[in-house]
């Protein structure tokens, strides 16, 4: 893991999955559309929206998809990921009060590139309502380390002293009189 508890790349496995879930509110809807500049009155007018063929004002697509960005960004692979891609398919309408559950699972990982493949899918209800597959970029241990070995390479060439070890995480010595 890396120091925000997010999953190194050498720490990701096929079939690892999370979840994340959130129910869409009004406000939510209202500060996406302000946000985004989305405001079809599908979203935004109930009375425009009861004579569509959804029988009523659904949130926005790309407000429900948000939903596994915040699964990779604070469940799989965490803190550090970095989206690469992503494709998905709508599937169903999300209304306002539904409460989104967006699972991502690893399909796949490429260690040399730091990269995974995820299945991703948002359900309300039991009822899939988005599915697809994204390519995130995570932390890599092996980089960190090789940042810290090449920082320290020049040091050591020039018989500098190496930097102090961190203490605050060893316990203090005691010293006999």
């Amino acid at each position: 893991m890396n120091d925000l508890h997010g999953y190194d790349i050498e720490d990701l496995r096929p079939g690892m999955q999370a979840t994340y879930s959130k129910t869409i509110t009004e406000a939510d809807i209202v500060l996406f559309a302000a946000v985004s500049g989305d405001n079809n009155a599908v979203h935004t007018n109930e009375e425009f929206a009861a004579t569509t063929r959804f029988g009523g004002r659904i949130a926005h697509g790309f407000l429900t998809a948000s939903v596994i960005s915040a699964a990779v960004a604070n469940r799989l692979p965490g803190p550090g990921a970095v989206y690469l891609g992503q494709q998905m398919r709508f599937r169903a309408p999300v209304r306002p009060g539904d409460t989104v559950h967006a699972t991502v699972k690893v399909l796949s990982v490429d260690t040399a590139k730091a990269r995974a493949v995820l299945s991703t899918e948002c359900r309300v209800k039991g009822v899939v309502v988005i599915d697809g597959e994204a390519t995130v970029m995570t932390t890599s241990a092996a980089a960190r380390q090789a940042a810290v070995e090449a920082a320290q390479a020049p040091l050591e060439q020039s018989g500098a002293p190496a930097p102090a070890k961190d203490q605050s995480q060893t316990p203090p010595q005691t010293v006999a009189a």
